[in-house]
């Protein structure tokens, strides 16, 4: 899935679930307060253990559709009951993430870890609702009093969590996408780049980066490193597509992720005086001079704001990229092009990590 969100559509109501519009503070269409009671009463009507949580109107609102289990509910033993429904589509679908502002975060360590995260700073990440297999103990760390806690049995943790024996994994977390999140083609109101991370000095440019793999590898290393965020070019998947999540270890959930175009970029780039560097083969006989990765070059940017830029494994840079980047590679000793581009940006973050 590509990681450009457009507007959604409300599809016909005759199906489950139902999709949600997502509103910005520029549309010229908003939802009234009569449909948004009539939705409220229509889903709860129809969907028996669902209801909607929240619907915000143009008044201030971020025009998202939450769904969540009605208080009666402690357990759910049927793959057909319709909260699992709506957790499939979450997990198999970026518009339906993106217009409920929720993803599923599957596994205990990937839980523990957005929590050990969330100890050690302001950001607090909101759990909606704890989805915990049969007798299997809470994860430690988490507050009990505060987290919604529902048992499910072992053919709705496979049917969620998508492996075949559900005793590797014990937990799945419903959570609201972070605020350190944006989508700078929807959020009209952070056009000001200044507000887009904490810190500015290392930011990570994906460009075209599909492989969610890939993508979850490189921000876990990005926040290993203590990179201060991630910046999505068009063409990158989810990075709360379940893959990229698993391979993150909920990463996406610790470091600011901003989602824009090569116009949003270039702005925080001029605006900020950052240095463009992009990672590149150094054998592809193309006339711009290409670095090398060495010690001396590290030592050169050691004091410069930074913009790191790395291409698809299969595509390689985009044009652009190319144009507006200083083209850096990895001496390798081996007849190798290139190398994976998760291990090629684990080395390229190491070496120009922050010095503190």
């Amino acid at each position: 899935m590509l990681c450009t969100h457009r507007p959604w559509v409300q599809a016909s109501t005759s199906s489950y679930p139902p999709q949600s519009k997502q509103l910005n503070q520029s549309s010229n269409f908003s939802i009234t307060k009569t449909k948004t009671q009539f939705q409220r009463k229509f889903l709860r009507n129809r969907l028996n253990d669902i209801e909607v949580d929240d619907i915000d109107d143009d008044d201030g609102g971020s025009g998202l559709l939450r769904f969540a289990l009605t208080a009666h509910v402690k357990s759910i033993t049927s793959t057909s009951n319709p909260f699992v429904k709506h957790c499939l589509k979450l997990k198999n679908s970026s518009s339906y993430r993106h217009s409920n502002g929720s993803a599923l975060v599957v596994g205990t360590t990937s839980i523990r870890e957005i929590y050990r995260y969330e100890e050690a700073s302001q950001e607090k990440t909101v759990m909606d609702c704890l989805l915990l297999l049969d007798k299997a103990e809470i994860p430690e760390g988490l507050d009990t009093d505060s987290v919604r806690i529902v048992r499910i049995n072992t053919m709705v943790m496979k049917k969620l969590s998508g492996v075949q024996s559900a005793e590797s994994i014990e937990a799945i977390a419903l959570m609201r996408l972070p605020t350190s999140f944006l989508n700078l083609d929807i959020d009209q109101n952070t056009l000001d780049c200044r507000r887009w991370f904490p810190s500015t000095y290392r930011i990570l440019v994906l460009d075209g980066i599909q492989d969610p793999g890939n993508l979850g590898t490189l921000v876990r290393s990005a926040t290993a490193f203590q990179w201060d965020g991630i910046f999505l070019l068009p063409g990158c998947c989810d990075p709360f597509n379940e893959k990229a999540l698993r391979a993150s270890r909920g990463s996406s959930f610790q470091l600011p992720i901003v989602s824009g175009s090569w116009y949003h970029l270039q702005t925080l780039k001029d605006t900020l005086n950052m240095k463009m560097v992009a990672g590149h083969p150094d054998s592809d006989g193309k006339l711009k001079k290409v670095s090398s990765l060495s010690k001396e070059f590290v030592h050169s940017l050691s004091h410069v704001p930074l913009c790191l830029v790395l291409g698809s494994e299969g595509r390689g840079l985009s044009e652009k990229s190319q144009q507006e980047c200083e083209l850096v590679s990895i001496p390798m000793a081996g007849e190798f092009e290139s190398l994976n581009v998760s291990v090629a940006g684990g080395i390229f973050l190491y070496m120009l990590q922050p010095k503190n």
